[in-house]
């Protein structure tokens, strides 16, 4: 046998789950002689391209990661004091490696089926205690996506419920003291809608002004001060005028609430409790108000409820909200949260416990404030205002840029502005970090550096009656049990072991696609090379980050056929809002800044009709054949009324059902035909790649989810990335940052805090891409649609397959039609519930239509899966004719009853008129690897009439089988 040295196992075999063999078995079961056969017959041969991906040759896993610590190395991980709500910290150990670094954490998707869920609502039911607590308000959201969006959103959500006597007011008033990410976001956001912003000195805020309905504090603000603003607050309140405060959860350990103050809502990120900075993210920003606007509060919030047996569990509160439910009336388009990262903070916070909390902010308090004494000695000017981690020396320019040198000679990075030089303290600085600074000082004015042992020896905390915290917080157990890291790992597996997540099984979620997260993908996010950036860090520090990002956006615009690509929204519905700005941005350079009419058709995910109306447009519905294809005739009727004003299309492609529809081209061309643009939702790219292309069907811009084709994990419902890709003359308009030169020359506002959003899991994607190769990408996509179709036909006959295209194929996904079993008591819930005891998530359900379920296996499965999969659905359609023909009661059966978890099956008597074997191993293979439900079916409804959204009070927490 001849030995071939140069046999290496290709990571696309790695990354695409059929073999060669399966392959021929799957075409054969679904009547194709080829794979090329199936793929002509999927996609028209009119938009398919007609030239392979020019993308670089893959790379194999080993010499990826070699060549990619190259590019790392380019990064210089200096020591930042640079602050602005972004601070290094420590990543407790047990958490790296037990949540960030664990796929049981990583590949869970969003808690919709929360029987399987209850880990991780449980670990975000902490988080929501530890923000409202901290903050002092009633109520807190499960994260949104940066500290920026999170002051917009509050801004609009304050706009929604002002009272009556402010109907007609729409000022909204601003500290000038705002971090400026946050300015330029308030800045994007409210142009559109109306909001008129003030910017200005809180002492020449005016509350009397009938024109005011809010106000936005920074506290502590940009340049470190802390002030007492409950005066204000009463007199904003005595005035009808809302506020809301964007603050710091670390400082809130020491520092009056606001919501003490009388604050509405308050807002900030939670990236200081154990979160990397990241180069700007992903850190889940936190959003806290008062319960009289539970109903109203943007994103996700968790609450508590009961099970079908009454013992307490966790789910996704008034989860029927915002976007999904008021489309095109809604104020906010999120659809998603920072759900790992919102993890992690909660077990950091857990972990510390609130002595320890109060330790790490009084050590950085005592940092900041023993820096300024010295300096003060040095005979520097140090701002006199109270503080907490930040301290303003002010100096002349040339003595500044004599700083700046010296600092970087020390490798430091301090915040430099005009006269002043700022330094921001954190968890991870010491007293030798003050020591130097000391240095650095006393060099540049020529004097002796000091000796500190005296400034230590008298340190204490000394801050105004005012502003001095009083009240207590994290009382709760759960906060005060596990600070030994033996406990702290137990519990995190004990949560871990209540959800299920790719490590289990497949996901098949239509429009999700839960495809393979892998290793060597997920490596380098850890690297401090990468984690240990500050967002504004001197751009010849990031000269990785920098290649990163243009080798990334040169590979991104290639595969979607474009001319250029902004990294900056970091998630999809950010996309969304920037595509439209962006195409907003190019009416108004053209003199037709009056066109704002969005076309979408019914079937769009409700984020689309939510993003358009976010970008000051009207939104015009366009109607679906019984197909589930747009219906041309109206779209043509509905663009031709609309030529005068007509904005743009929103479109997803291939369509929400599953579909290449074939008259795409035509949609487009009929939109340009109108002085429109053409939005494409890239929820579906993971049909496309490689075989066509947003360019190539005739859109303007589209979004990419990097958290589904392109392989960032969903990280249990979040962290996501929504870059836009666009056409050259949307180009110029690409959203910038008022910190950090990015985007076009006619560059819009900032869509997200940071300059290029959650840059940190952009190695992610770049490392699929880089391994995969253009042919690899391309066989993912077939891949992809042979799963989807093999499904499909595995199916037929027992379950109605809803929309396929004009040769009977589906594209990455199918939809299987249930509304009929509705005659015999038996809804899609129940079918869902049931997969749970088969081991297996279920689909989309009643989307895009109600009483459906939408799948999409993806590409990363194997046949194996797909048939253990496909099994138990046709082995549930048999549990179902069992009802049909009246040999299982219609109320008492194995559907209505599922879940069944182990207590069920191992206490008490079973009377239920079906086996336990029945119940919990329906298949031979389930025996094997089962994996139990830790709650019952959960009672939606009683969680919303009795809304608890923070821990479980003491005396029911105290038993653990309440969540057994």
């Amino acid at each position: 046998m001849k030995i071939n040295l140069t046999n290496a196992v290709k990571f696309e075999s790695r990354h695409n789950g059929p073999t060669e063999a399966e392959i021929a078995e799957m075409l054969e079961k679904i009547g194709a002689s080829s794979l090329e056969e199936l793929i002509n017959q999927t996609v028209p041969e009119s938009i398919q391209l007609e030239r392979p991906l020019d993308l670089p040759k893959a790379k194999l896993e080993s010499d990826f990661l070699r060549d990619f610590k190259k590019l790392a190395s380019k990064n210089k991980v200096f020591k930042s004091f640079i602050g602005l709500g972004y601070y290094d910290t420590f990543v407790p150990g047990v958490i790296l490696r037990n949540v960030l670094e664990n796929p049981g954490w990583y590949t869970a998707y969003t808690p919709y089926q929360a029987e399987i869920a209850q880990g991780r609502l449980e670990a975000l039911i902490n988080f929501q205690t530890v923000v409202s607590e901290l903050t002092g308000m009633e109520l807190a959201n499960a994260s949104l996506l940066d500290e920026g969006t999170a002051a917009a959103e509050a801004m609009t959500m304050l706009h929604a419920v002002k009272p009556r006597e402010k109907k007609t007011a729409n000022k909204f008033f601003v500290d000038e003291k705002i971090f400026p990410q946050t300015k330029a976001l308030l800045e994007t956001r409210a142009e559109p809608i109306g909001i008129e912003l003030v910017f200005g000195p809180i002492d020449q805020l005016d509350v009397t002004d009938p024109e005011l309905y809010g106000i936005l504090f920074q506290y502590p603000d940009a340049d470190g001060a802390v002030r007492d603003y409950s005066a204000i607050v009463a007199a904003a309140k005595e005035n009808k005028v809302l506020t809301a405060f964007a603050s710091d959860l670390l400082a809130l350990t020491i520092l009056t609430p606001p919501g003490e103050m009388g604050a509405d809502v308050v807002v900030g990120s939670a990236q200081r409790f154990g979160v990397p900075m990241g180069y700007g993210g992903p850190h889940a920003g936190f959003f806290a108000t008062k319960e009289e606007f539970k109903r109203q509060i943007p994103g996700r919030i968790i609450g508590v409820s009961i099970d079908k047996a009454g013992n307490k569990a966790y789910r996704m509160a008034l989860q029927t909200r915002e976007q999904h439910i008021k489309r095109e009336k809604a104020t906010s388009n999120i659809c998603t949260a920072q759900v790992l990262l919102a993890v992690m903070s909660s077990f950091y916070a857990v972990y510390h416990g609130p002595k320890g909390l109060r330790d790490i902010a009084l050590r950085t308090h005592g940092l900041a404030k023993i820096t300024a004494q010295a300096l003060k000695q040095v005979g520097l000017q140090v701002g006199k205002q109270s503080f907490f981690d930040t301290i303003e020396v002010k100096m002349n320019e040339v003595a500044l840029e004599r700083v700046r040198g010296l600092a970087l000679g020390e490798g430091m990075n301090f915040r430099y502005e005009f006269s002043s030089v700022f330094i921001s303290f954190d968890e991870t600085k010491t007293l030798e970090d003050v020591k130097t600074i000391v240095g650095v000082f006393a060099t540049e004015e020529g004097k002796h550096t000091l000796n500190l042992d005296e400034l230590v020896s008298n340190l204490s905390l000394e801050l105004p009656e005012a502003l001095s915290r009083k009240s207590d917080y994290l009382t709760h157990p759960v906060f005060n049990n596990y600070h030994s890291e033996h406990e702290m790992l137990r519990y995190i597996k004990r949560l871990e072991a209540k959800d299920l997540s790719l490590v289990h099984s497949m996901i098949s979620l239509g429009s999700c696609t839960m495809k393979l997260n892998a290793t060597a993908e997920m490596i380098p996010v850890t690297w401090p090379e990468f984690g240990q950036i500050h967002p504004f860090a001197p751009m010849d520090q990031t000269l990785g980050y920098q290649e990163l990002f243009t080798n990334l956006r040169t590979w991104l615009t290639e595969i979607t056929g474009f001319a250029d690509t902004s990294l900056q929204p970091n998630s999809g519905a950010q996309g969304e809002y920037a595509g439209l700005m962006v195409i907003r941005a190019y009416h108004i350079s053209r003199g037709e800044g009056h066109r704002n009419v969005a076309l979408i058709p019914t079937s769009a995910h409700g984020t689309n009709p939510a993003s358009a109306v976010m970008a000051g447009m009207k939104v015009v519905l366009v109607k679906c054949d019984e197909k589930g294809n747009i219906d041309l005739t109206d779209l043509k009727e509905k663009a031709a009324a609309h030529a005068n004003d007509l904005s743009a299309l929103m479109v997803t492609y291939p369509s929400t059902h599953g579909v290449f529809e074939e008259a795409i081209q035509e949609i487009c061309a009929t939109i340009h035909e109108f002085g429109g643009q053409v939005y494409m939702d890239g929820a579906n790219m993971n049909a496309q790649v490689g075989l066509t292309s947003p360019g190539r069907i005739g859109a303007d811009v589209c979004h990419l989810n990097l958290h589904k084709t392109f392989c960032i994990p969903h990280g249990g419902g979040g962290p996501g990335m929504g870059p836009i890709c666009v056409a050259a003359h949307l180009a110029p308009f690409l959203p910038g940052n008022p910190l950090v030169k990015t985007g076009g020359t006619q560059a819009v506002s900032s869509i997200s805090a940071a300059p290029y959003g959650s840059a940190s899991i952009l190695p992610i994607s770049y490392a699929y891409i880089a391994m995969m190769g253009g042919d690899g990408l391309t066989n993912a996509t077939k891949m992809a649609i042979l799963n989807a179709n093999y499904i499909k036909e595995r199916l037929d006959g027992h379950y109605p397959i809803l929309y396929t295209g004009t040769k009977g194929r589906a594209a990455h996904e199918m939809i299987i039609d249930c509304r009929s079993f509705k005659e015999f008591g038996v809804e899609v819930e129940d079918i869902a519930k049931r997969l749970m005891d088969y081991g297996f998530h279920a689909p989309t359900v009643s989307f895009p239509v109600a009483g459906t379920m939408m799948i999409e296996p993806t590409e990363s499965e194997t046949k194996a899966e797909l048939d253990k999969f496909c099994d138990a659905l046709v082995s549930i359609r048999e549990e179902i004719r069992q009802i049909e023909r009246g040999e299982a009661d219609k109320e008492n059966n194995v559907l209505k009853n599922a879940p069944h978890t182990a207590t069920m099956v191992l206490t008490g008597k079973w009377d239920l008129p079906y086996t336990r074997e029945k119940a919990v191993f329906p298949l031979g293979y389930v025996r094997e690897n089962k994996f139990w439900p830790t709650v019952r079916r959960i009672d939606s409804a009683y969680g919303d009439r009795n809304l608890v959204c923070s821990c479980i009070p003491v005396e029911e927490y105290a038993s653990e089988s309440a969540l057994a």
